[in-house]
């Protein structure tokens, strides 16, 4: 039995049509890249499965319930977590206090499940390489280690689906694969992910299958390699193929 299904969700904006009958499951332990142009509906699209937006039409299936009107906290308890495109960390605040207040914002139930704390922020920071700057202000981060931090803040708090919206953009070549190996470490626990991303290596390293999205509708699915190489991909990004 998928964790999620997706069936025909539609949103339609001011007359404008964003999602159009996108429809796909995702098994219990899989991780999904979901690629497509600028503008093509991805971050709409979990902007709908976080609950932030409603569908016109259409419903979402998480774990055999149906939670299309739930509101974005409901499903937040029920083990859906999102790293967002911009940064959610508190730069006046140091790491440990970022991670922290993180967990203590989590349900009681959640909460509770991850143990000690203190051991979950020190994992925490353990996995994006900055326990040497445990008691330093966030600020003093760099763009890609301030983007690790939060990455690492949302792998570590015990959700079973998570929604990545581009978690290397802007992180150095070096903290792209400690991402990878953070990512790979979640599904070995067999948890699910779904990932926003435009780094095809990066999406043919990690990801067991992709989704390819185009003016809102789902175009293309399949194996990460034979997505890369097929034609529909290059008529996706370039458009269609002047000699034929």
């Amino acid at each position: 039995m998928p964790i999620l299904s997706l069936h025909s969700i539609s949103l339609t904006i001011q007359n404008h049509t964003i999602l159009q009958d996108v429809s796909f499951e995702v098994e219990e332990g899989e991780v999904i890249g979901l690629i497509g142009p600028n503008g093509s509906g991805k971050t709409t699209l979990f902007n709908v499965l976080s609950g932030f937006l409603q569908p016109t039409q259409g419903s979402i299936t998480y774990k055999e319930q149906d939670i299309t009107g739930f509101i974005p906290s409901r499903r937040a308890q029920m083990g859906i977590g999102r790293v967002f495109q911009h940064f959610g960390i508190f730069r006046e605040m140091t790491l440990e206090e970022n991670v922290l207040v993180a967990l203590e914002a989590m349900p009681g139930e959640q909460r509770k499940s991850l143990g000690d704390l203190r051991e979950v922020v020190k994992a925490t920071l353990a996995m994006a390489t900055l326990t040497d700057h445990a008691k330093e202000k966030a600020g003093s981060l760099s763009g890609g280690q301030m983007r690790l931090l939060e990455i690492s803040r949302t792998l570590k708090s015990g959700n079973d689906l998570f929604l990545l919206d581009e978690p290397t953009a802007g992180v150095s070549p070096k903290m792209t694969h400690q991402v990878a190996g953070a990512i790979e470490a979640l599904k070995k626990e067999g948890k699910t992910v779904l990932i926003i991303e435009h780094d095809l290596p990066f999406i043919s390293k990690i990801c067991d299958r992709v989704v390819v999205l185009d003016v809102g509708q789902v175009v293309l699915t399949g194996a990460p390699d034979n997505v890369r190489q097929s034609k529909e991909l290059q008529e996706v990004y370039f458009g269609a193929d002047p000699t034929t």
